[in-house]
């Protein structure tokens, strides 16, 4: 998505990414375990990824799993991975006959077979959808996605005057993907927490206080109303 040329964003939105933040305060503020927010939060997404489809969006990335979640206590970090599981059979059929488009962005090396298989039986049964794409990042980190597309140009043998951005671009998860054109975070932080760190260069970002798993069908549409009231100019002056 870079350029040299103004952009505004009354043209149509691509690319929405969603740092999905608040799962745990949601179930704090109800006197209920932690779980139970991640439950509600994964109940969510089906409304969110219908409600941005409504609004012409094409592609919708989930921040679902860091790799710094790794250090949550263990018994989270089992419930996370059986919820995704349990998320995938309980939702493929209906993300599969609404033509959406299932793709997985991260390490899958350190996750637990059950939660590989799940993730390989949803891009499998969705691979030839083309309505919306929805990439999960499960077990991502940007950094480690930068180093392994160093790796991957230096494993390829390509001199390093011949390295461009498109190299680059080419050995990250995303690639064929476009740039987030929004990156929303939810439960009022205000930070990227190593979330697409190369492909945000120029995107937009959109805070809410809302907790993630009370963010429905109105805060995607005040989202993409305050979107549209930005101007991007990808470091050029105003005409």
């Amino acid at each position: 998505m870079t350029g040299t040329s103004v952009s505004n964003t009354s043209e149509a939105l691509e690319h929405v990414a969603i740092i999905m933040d608040g799962n745990g305060r949601w179930a704090n503020s109800r006197g209920l375990i932690r779980s139970e927010g991640h439950r509600q939060g994964a109940t969510n997404l089906r409304e969110v990824v219908e409600a941005f489809a409504n609004e012409g969006v094409s592609f919708i990335t989930l921040y679902a799993f860091s790799m710094e979640n790794w250090q949550r206590p263990p018994k989270e970090v089992q419930n996370l991975f059986d919820l995704l599981v349990e998320s995938v059979a309980k939702n493929i059929e209906g993300l599969h006959r609404d033509g959406v488009r299932i793709q997985h962005i991260g390490n899958m090396v350190d996750l637990p077979c059950e939660v590989r298989e799940a993730i390989r039986h949803a891009e499998e049964v969705t691979q030839n959808n083309h309505q919306v794409t929805l990439s999960v990042a499960f077990n991502y980190g940007g950094r480690a996605e930068i180093i392994e597309a160093v790796k991957k140009i230096i494993k390829d043998s390509i001199p390093f005057s011949d390295i461009t951005e498109k190299i680059i671009e080419d050995r990250l998860y995303t690639t064929g993907l476009p740039d987030p054109d929004l990156i929303i975070r939810t439960a009022g932080e205000k930070r990227l927490s190593n979330f697409l760190i190369w492909q945000s260069a120029y995107s937009e970002y959109y805070f809410t206080d809302v907790l993630w798993p009370d963010f429905g069908e109105a805060d995607v549409r005040k989202a993409i109303r305050e979107y549209k009231s930005r101007r991007r100019k990808f470091g050029t002056l105003e005409s």
